[in-house]
């Protein structure tokens, strides 16, 4: 066709434009020419062609890179061009002018009266953490289209053979066609469903859908270790497909509610479990709260702030079955507000026997029981 230089085409000064730049350059020519804003009008078809040919060039960068290097010889053989009118345009770029308008240039047709597949479904569901760490059966209740039981999914009454008439909206084209200014928009009929036919004797309780919309109760079972975003699928409890199109499936997404004592890390569970200072000091056992119940760990003495103990096995099951995790035991030692006059005593008693012979309050005894210590106390006393 024409041997123009492209980038003039489309009206790109600048060669090394990016390939948004050049499809903003098309899409600008393509609404100033376009036939049905043009109507016997051969120069506007004609430059209307043309744009599409240099859009065909300069929007694939194969192409575009040969043109740069080579000019219109490199593209030989490319099947470069060929438009002779605007419907090839059309079929052509059939997507990018849907992209471009909102809109698609051909009719997909009827879909027909064949089996459908229904759709998956998907459904929220929120557990405890006893019940995603342990695992549970939960019934839960949705609202999903099903065969019809009076014409058996038909959609014929008394499901009879259904007869097919073409759809009085569409013309059995399966779309509909509306015009806002230039363009010629394409939508599914809204009365056939796109299929391009209607039921002649249709179901008086399906409409001759062939479904109606049913509450159905549903057994979910919780594999222990499943966590927030973990996806449950149950193959055939979707939608009810069409004409004995398979069933949907449901996808069940879990949302784990936080423990007002537990957390957890990976499959390890964490709590924190407080313990009096005279415990930490002197070692003791205590009872702590686990998922399997309450269990006995021996706190030893000396036990520092922050410091853990480990339940094994007590953990959450791997989803892969590689293993289980295990329970940590954090304490934090806690300190009394309030002293009894007899607690005081002990522990300043406790203070003077075992605390100075300890890190750095020993050097501090020290300091305060040395003769040095003593002059200058005493020498600032005569002051």
């Amino acid at each position: 066709m024409t041997q123009k230089d492209y980038y003039e085409v489309l009206g790109i000064a600048d060669r090394s434009a990016s390939q948004d730049d050049i499809k903003k350059a098309y899409r600008k020519i393509a609404l100033q020419y376009h036939p049905d804003r043009n109507p016997d009008n051969p120069d506007a078809e004609e430059r209307f062609k043309e744009a599409a040919e240099a859009y065909d060039v300069l929007g694939d960068p194969e192409k575009r890179k040969l043109y740069d290097a080579y000019g219109h010889a490199g593209l030989k053989g490319k099947g470069v061009g060929g438009f002779r009118t605007a419907q090839d345009v059309f079929d052509t770029f059939n997507d990018i002018f849907g992209t471009f308008f909102g809109f698609s240039t051909e009719s997909r047709g009827a879909r027909g009266f064949g089996p459908e597949p229904g759709a998956d479904f998907r459904y929220d569901l929120a557990v405890s953490f006893e019940q995603a760490a342990r695992g549970a059966e939960i019934e839960i209740e949705i609202v999903r289209p099903d065969v019809c039981e009076d014409c058996r999914g038909s959609g014929a009454k008394d499901g009879a053979q259904p007869e097919f008439v073409a759809c009085p909206v569409c013309g059995g084209r399966g779309q509909v066609i509306r015009t806002e200014g230039f363009l010629r928009i394409m939508n599914t009929c809204s009365r056939c469903a796109g299929r391009g036919g209607i039921i002649a004797n249709p179901c008086p309780t399906c409409i001759g859908e062939g479904r109606i919309r049913t509450n159905k109760k549903i057994k979910v079972k919780i594999p222990p270790g499943v966590d927030t975003g973990s996806r449950l699928r149950l193959i055939g409890e979707g939608e009810s497909g069409l004409r004995g199109g398979r069933r949907g499936d449901l996808f069940v997404i879990i949302h784990v509610q936080p423990h007002d004592f537990f957390y957890r890390h990976g499959n390890d569970i964490y709590c924190r479990v407080p313990i009096a200072m005279v415990q930490a000091a002197l070692g003791d056992e205590i009872e702590v709260p686990t998922l399997d119940g309450p269990k006995k760990i021996k706190i030893p003495a000396g036990t520092q702030p922050g410091e853990a103990f480990k339940l094994k096995g007590l953990g959450v099951p791997d989803l892969r079955r590689t293993g289980i995790g295990d329970q940590i035991v954090e304490v934090e030692v806690q300190i009394p507000k309030k002293i009894s006059e007899k607690g005081r005593q002990l522990l300043k008693e406790f203070a003077l026997t075992e605390i100075k012979d300890e890190g750095i309050m020993s050097k501090i005894w020290k300091f305060f029981e040395s003769d040095d210590s003593k002059d200058s106390r005493n020498k600032e006393k005569q002051d």
